[in-house]
């Protein structure tokens, strides 16, 4: 089934690029549109708690990518993410590089597995692969869909909110998923004046699940996406 699911990923590779093609440009900043603001190395004690605090106050969405040993000691956290509408999604155990990892990326994403079951129960989760790095065998055996994204604030290099914000106010188009880190204080004020920036213009922030119902694509296992619409080849 895994090995048929990446066939189905390569199938679909042509097809999306025609759609593409044949949807009208990319809607500029100055419109309204919807993304998904996404966080990887999550959760960070405080940043955390003061980022789930911002988006709580505007009624905004996002999607959480755990390391697993993390977990231990901030479970309330995860917990709350869930409570509060947000996605939360698997980002190995210890942050490894899923391209050369083989056998031991397996068990990273397999502890972190059990560990988010173990506090939200459920399964499943969404993988973010670390620095995006996957390789064909990483999608072959993966058992849920794997994000990359379309927007890299940069934000762990800036460590300053008012250009992360101004890069997600001045790059965004409808359908993105944007990177950034609840690691670094910077990304938690940047992120939450960009909501506030674009939230003014008419756009909605919403989990990366709920963009792909939003654009009606029906997430595939063993496919890396960088936005619904649109896959990142991994050979």
């Amino acid at each position: 089934m895994k090995r048929n699911a990446s066939f189905l990923c390569l199938l679909l590779l042509p097809l999306l690029a025609l759609a593409r093609e044949a949807r009208p440009a990319s809607l500029p900043a100055a419109e309204a549109g919807c993304i998904a603001l996404t966080f990887d190395d999550s959760p960070n004690g405080e940043n955390t708690e003061r980022l789930l605090d911002g988006l709580a106050a505007r009624g905004a969405h996002a999607t959480f990518f755990v390391i697993g040993e993390q977990i231990e000691g901030q479970e309330p956290l995860l917990r709350r993410m869930a409570a509060e509408g947000h996605q939360v999604g698997n980002h190995t155990f210890t942050h490894r590089r899923l391209d050369t990892s083989g056998a031991v990326g397996r068990q990273e994403l397999a502890r972190t597995e059990e560990a988010l079951r173990a506090v939200l129960g459920g399964g499943g989760y969404w993988i973010r692969p670390p620095w995006g790095f996957a390789s064909a065998e990483t999608l072959r055996e993966a058992d849920a869909p794997l994000i990359y994204w379309t927007l890299d604030t940069e934000d762990w290099r800036v460590r300053n909110a008012r250009e992360v914000a101004r890069r997600i106010v001045a790059d965004a188009r409808d359908g993105d998923i944007v990177l950034l880190h609840d690691s670094y204080g910077t990304s938690v004020d940047g992120a939450l004046a960009a909501v506030d920036a674009l939230s003014a213009r008419g756009w909605e922030f919403v989990t990366v699940e709920e963009l792909f119902a939003r654009m009606d694509v029906a997430p595939e296992t063993g496919c890396l996406y960088c936005r619904p619409d649109q896959l990142r080849e991994v050979k």
